[in-house]
């Protein structure tokens, strides 16, 4: 065992007794000594370990309990809500291009992001969790490893992802995604302080996401987005496609079931599409697809929803407003908090007129900084579940080692002038035309001024 290791608690080392990964100890020796923490917790494959992390994010403020059991609530930054496009950059090696996206040169971004994370976590505990991006014995699936000193991030994983303990420790030397996160410095609210110094990075060379004084889940759950840009590179290196789309059963006449994916940009509708009552829900952002004997066939890389809460209500949503007022553990980020209670825009219910949000202490008409009036809720408000937790979801479909066969991709966005608002393709190549060429108005779900129509490529950007 490495010595940077070997001075933490034994039991927590002897959980990575039986992994038989040289990789997985050379980057957690380096990262150990980089982040200096005084403390590692090893999430294993136990429901103890699940329930500390549960615990510790409760005890150490970053999220709160509400009056049903198993739902909490958390909070970010007033102004690290969404994601930070002009701090995510792509590190590429020296000579190497890519157009339409914030890059910079790898040496050079490793070097910053590295001394951004130097000593983060003195004085706090490191998490190490092991997750699978995709069904546990499928040969569609990416293994990946997660530290962070956050246990609302980790606990946010537990919940949208599957554990891999179990697979590291019965696949010596498996290849892997890392992801490396420290909240930073926090403020009184337990919330990210230092956003001035807030970076994301994607090393495709290295298949490693970091991501630094940020704690929306959209930069942090490296799973998330930032898994999402690296196996891009890495589907696009051997003949795959990594992609930002829904997948769901349509039924058709005597049992006839239709897959279909869809790619939509955040805040487009991809969750409420693909949980229409009566059809069958099998994931509602991530997908990898792979062709198998001329077949193209897809697969759910996660096991939960982070989804939009804003404007979710019972008369257009009533499968997930089902899921929201059930006994499933749910974490609620951003949203009002009265009296125990989670309140959101567009409910279909009467608001409160105190509490506690995104802003602090919270009253109707109050003001920001800026002289902008503070919503109850934030735009891009969320609600993190269990897909286990719909009563429409295809759950053999969700956990098929094989996926399931495509039968069409469906693109889409914001666009409500331009395009009509539905149209075919002539074929195939006339689809990959139109998903590249897609234009869609900006949103809440990343930084900046919405509405503005930009071109969003098979809508990844």
């Amino acid at each position: 065992m490495k010595s940077n290791l070997e001075k933490f608690d034994l039991d927590e080392i002897k959980k990575l007794d039986g992994i038989k990964n040289s990789e997985l100890f050379e980057f957690l020796e380096f990262y150990v000594e980089l982040l200096n923490p005084s403390k590692i917790f090893v999430v294993s494959d136990k429901k103890e370990d699940f329930d500390l992390v549960r615990k510790r994010a409760l005890e150490e403020g970053e999220e709160g309990r509400l009056k049903k059991e198993m739902h909490t609530y958390h909070f970010d930054n007033y102004y690290d809500q969404a994601r930070d496009k002009e701090n995510t950059k792509i590190l590429l090696p020296k000579k190497e291009e890519l157009p339409f996206l914030n890059v910079m040169q790898r040496d050079e971004g490793l070097k910053e992001i590295h001394n951004l994370l130097r000593n983060q976590m003195a004085g706090r505990t490191m998490y190490i969790g092991f997750f699978s991006l995709g069904p546990l014995e499928s040969k569609f699936s990416e293994l990946a490893v997660q530290i962070t000193d956050s246990p609302y991030v980790m606990h946010s994983e537990l919940i949208l992802y599957r554990n891999a303990y179990k697979k590291f420790k019965n696949t010596p030397d498996a290849k892997f995604l890392k992801f490396v996160h420290s909240q930073g410095e926090l403020d009184e609210r337990k919330t990210s302080k230092n956003l001035k110094n807030r970076r994301i990075y994607f090393d495709l060379e290295g298949l490693t996401g970091f991501a630094v004084n940020t704690q929306y889940a959209g930069n942090t759950v490296g799973l998330k987005k930032p898994g999402f840009r690296i196996t891009i590179s890495k589907a696009l290196k051997e003949g795959w496609l990594s992609e930002h789309m829904f997948l769901m059963g349509v039924n058709g006449p005597k049992g006839r079931v239709t897959y279909f994916t869809g790619a939509f940009p955040s805040m487009c509708g991809k969750t409420s599409t693909c949980t229409l009552p009566g059809e069958r829900l099998v994931g509602d952002d991530l997908v990898f697809i792979k062709p198998v004997d001329g077949v193209a066939r897809a697969i759910n890389i996660e096991a939960g929803v982070f989804g939009i809460i804003d404007g979710i209500n019972k008369k257009d949503d009533p499968i997930i407003w089902e899921v929201l007022h059930s006994d499933s553990e749910i974490i609620f980020s951003n949203v009002l908090v009265s009296e125990g209670k989670p309140y959101w825009n567009g409910m279909g219910e009467e608001i409160p007129e105190r509490g506690i949000n995104h802003s602090g202490e919270w009253w109707k008409g109050k003001k920001d900084a800026e002289g902008k009036e503070i919503p109850p809720s934030h735009k891009n408000a969320r609600f993190t579940v269990t897909l286990r937790s719909f009563p429409n979801l295809d759950y053999q479909a969700l956990e098929s080692s094989e996926g399931v066969e495509v039968g069409g991709i469906i693109f889409g966005g914001r666009d409500s002038d331009t395009c009509p608002p539905i149209c075919e393709s002539l074929n195939w190549k006339n689809g990959v035309m139109k998903g590249a060429s897609i234009e869609s108005e900006t949103t809440a779900a990343a930084l900046g001024k919405e509405g503005i129509r930009t071109f969003n490529a098979m809508s990844i950007m």
